[in-house]
């Protein structure tokens, strides 16, 4: 997978939760937390925090079904350059067709309040590639 292969000088990281809706929080709290330690300027800090929480809002709901005896997975690393933080969120779901989802500026999608997850991270993020049939997503953020 990129992230090991792109990241080894610098140490991957990960966080483990449980796949209840409210665990976001934690999500929300690792993109504060790294905010500071990276000094992210508000621009990328805003990219940052809708493209993970989206994804990770995904696979609670999408992927795991919020079942909570599943995990959502979230690796995370700066590049040995220090440019970019690299992000995968993983579910242990059967994942999805990421090429096949509706466009959410459609005319006849605009007014519906789900779909915009994807994109929005692809509009965000500097880089997505999905994996595992869906079920692994990979964010790239310029700093």
């Amino acid at each position: 997978m990129f992230l090991f292969a792109f990241y080894q000088h610098n140490p991957v990281k990960t966080i483990r939760f449980a796949s209840k809706p409210s665990n976001i929080s934690i999500v929300e709290k690792l993109v504060d937390d790294l905010r500071g330690e990276y000094n992210i300027g508000d621009d990328v800090y805003g990219n940052i925090l809708i493209s993970l929480t989206e994804a990770a809002n995904n696979a609670i709901i999408h992927g795991n079904k919020c079942d909570e005896s599943k995990e959502v997975t979230i690796e995370y690393g700066l590049d040995a350059r220090g440019k970019n933080l690299t992000f995968i969120v993983k579910d242990q779901g059967k994942g999805f067709d990421y090429t096949q989802l509706p466009d959410p500026t459609a005319p006849e999608n605009i007014e519906k309040t789900s779909g915009r997850g994807v994109f929005l991270m692809m509009q965000l993020a500097d880089m997505v590639v999905f994996n595992d049939n869906g079920a692994t997503v990979e964010m790239s953020f310029r700093l």
